[in-house]
């Protein structure tokens, strides 16, 4: 069907009408979509729209970022991911099809490269969180100059990587965008060169060696963009440079967006560790670390790397809170359990430790 393009932006009062669907990975798929009068659509590059959705209980409202770029405004689209326990996600996945029509409010959100300009760029993504990154990285390639984006992603196997092939192609055109991919594992059978596991600050560091002289973008899972903000922070980066956006969560404006209250160290903050074993208590800033304050205290306890890295100063936490930043050296279910790293971890208030 050939369309009359009006030469008017899209509006939101008329509804969207479904072209294409393209599947991207398991359970994860592109809706394009146009507009019926031929309207294009005008946005800046990592915001997102909200779908009317006609579920067979009643109509939902999603929020969905737009995973295609304004430099290309005859269509729009958003790539859906289903996540566990979804219900739009699910029923488009299922059911919406080309030719169906959807109300639709929007673009909206703050999250987007247009809005802070730099000559550097960070792009950490995670999952379906990649999606406002694809449209921010095809703008950046479709502006006709050459970018400087450091793309990293993590995924947990390489198949699960939305929009690889399509990245791929721009960083095989132009040696600006750097694409450094990190998974959990390898698909079977296949041969996985690049990263593997969790995205870490030693992973950080040689995937993008000027990480501080960039602008980061990140988006993903609460948790992981946690663990980007405690990296970067920890690592000395000024957190006036980061921005970041949940895809659980989008938010339309400045004042709705929610303040970080992330616990960090404070130099200036007292605390005191037990350490139980050896019967030895020693007060020492919030800043110190475990090990520092077990050797200053003439205490051992066996190390490695120093970083977080190899696990050897692994002991176990009785009570009291630690922050930890750690490399990998460490397993979620030890920390769960209790245990912590020593070279990595800062008391925070009283802590007592088996050492």
């Amino acid at each position: 069907m050939r369309l009359n393009w009006t030469g008017e932006p899209w509006h939101e009062a008329e509804p969207l009408e479904c072209a294409m669907v393209v599947p991207e990975t398991a359970d994860c798929a592109t809706f394009t979509f146009r507009a019926p009068s031929g309207a294009w659509f005008d946005y800046q590059p990592g915001q997102f729209v909200t779908l009317d959705l006609p579920l067979p209980g009643g109509n939902v409202q999603r929020t969905y970022t737009i995973s295609s770029s304004p430099s290309r405004p005859l269509s729009i689209s958003i790539t859906v991911k289903a996540q566990p326990g979804s219900v739009g996600g699910r029923w488009m996945l299922d059911h919406l099809r080309p030719g169906m029509r959807l109300g639709a409010w929007g673009p909206a959100g703050i999250f987007s490269s247009l809005r802070h300009p730099a000559a550097k760029y960070l792009f950490i993504s995670a999952g379906s969180g990649i999606t406002p990154m694809m449209s921010m990285a095809t703008w950046a390639w479709d502006s006709g100059e050459m970018p400087d984006i450091t793309f990293v992603h993590a995924a947990r196997r390489p198949s699960d990587i939305i929009f690889r092939d399509r990245l791929e192609q721009f960083a095989n055109r132009v040696p600006g965008l750097q694409l450094r991919f990190t998974v959990e594992e390898p698909d079977p059978f296949r041969t996985w060169p690049g990263y593997r596991g969790r995205l870490s600050q030693i992973m950080l560091g040689l995937m993008a060696p000027d990480y501080l002289e960039r602008e980061v973008f990140c988006c993903g899972p609460a948790p992981f963009m946690q663990a980007v903000r405690e990296m970067l922070v920890s690592l000395g980066y000024d957190m006036a440079r980061y921005h970041q956006e949940s895809f659980g969560a989008p938010v339309h404006s400045e004042a709705e967006a929610p303040e970080i209250n992330d616990v960090s160290p404070v130099e200036t903050a007292r605390a005191e560790i037990l350490f139980a074993t050896s019967g030895v208590t020693a007060t020492c800033a919030e800043t110190d670390t475990v090990l520092a304050v077990a050797r200053r205290a003439g205490l051992n306890i066996p190390s490695g790397c120093t970083f977080g890295l190899c696990g050897t100063c692994k002991v176990k936490k009785r009570s009291g809170d630690v922050h930890m930043v750690h490399n990998g050296g460490i397993s979620d279910d030890d920390v769960a359990e209790g245990w912590i790293l020593a070279c990595c971890s800062n008391p925070m208030g009283r802590v007592e430790v088996e050492v």
